[in-house]
């Protein structure tokens, strides 16, 4: 079966788009057939992958717009089994056209529908938000990867993210169940690292992923060349660290 895997948190700069795309990339690099969908307006992980949208139909835009289905608007990218489905700046439009449509939450689920089963993996990448576009992801996912960043604030919001995912739970998709939560942007050298990664395991326990991801200068050069850590440098430890990860998203199906 097909895991559909939403990775949000409404809290900005925590690697959320960072982590889409490498775990995407990752998994395709061992040859499991992978769509990475851009839900964010900000179109970071299209462009991460090296692919712009010519034509605003043909994005997630279009998708939930109606204008394309998922088939016409899935593009392939560099990495073998590895497509994606861009976005565009328009996409912050159908949060408003979105706002009062009944049974907005399900729009990208039914556009799903019929496509998903040719991958092994399917990766939404959300809005920094908790907002219809994110309500959609989570609707129509299987399971949710949270990112969270090796700061002070790290837990603040998180708790409002998984009430958010308790009531998509409860209401609108009872088969939602959280992968994990990954630490990310980790700087082993400080105190306040050390301690905000252990109070994350702490409070969240089993849900969190062994595999910490590092804050590592290739990683944040990799986007700019439009590569994957994977393929800008495979030898980094961040490169090392999105691989580890991946094998624990396939350990945990």
């Amino acid at each position: 079966m097909t895991r559909v895997i939403a990775v949000t948190n409404q809290k900005g700069g925590v690697g959320k788009t960072t982590t889409a795309v490498n775990l995407a990339a990752c998994l395709a690099e061992a040859e499991f057939d992978v769509l990475l969908l851009d839900m964010d307006p900000q179109a970071n992980a299209s462009a991460g992958l090296g692919v712009r949208a010519e034509d605003p139909r043909l994005t997630s835009y279009g998708v939930l717009g109606g204008a394309a289905g998922i088939g016409d608007a899935t593009v392939p990218t560099t990495v073998d089994h590895l497509s994606v489905v861009p976005a565009c700046p328009d996409l912050a439009g159908a949060v408003v056209e979105l706002a009062n449509a009944d049974g907005n939450e399900f729009v990208l689920e039914y556009a799903l529908a019929g496509h998903v089963g040719a991958y092994d993996y399917v990766f939404v990448d959300c809005p920094p938000s908790l907002g219809v576009l994110t309500i959609n992801a989570l609707v129509a996912a299987r399971e949710v990867l949270i990112p969270v960043q090796a700061e002070y604030y790290a837990l603040e919001g998180l708790a409002a993210l998984l009430e958010t995912v308790g009531l998509v739970q409860e209401h609108l998709n009872p088969g939602l169940a959280i992968l994990g939560v990954v630490v990310t942007m980790y700087d082993g050298r400080t105190r306040l690292g050390r301690e905000v990664a252990a109070e994350v395991r702490q409070h969240l326990g089993e849900h969190v992923f062994q595999t910490i991801v590092p804050r590592n200068v290739r990683l944040s050069e990799a986007p700019s060349h439009g590569l994957p850590i994977s393929r800008y440098d495979a030898t980094c430890a961040g490169s090392d660290a999105y691989f580890d990860l991946a094998k624990e998203v396939v350990s945990r199906d």
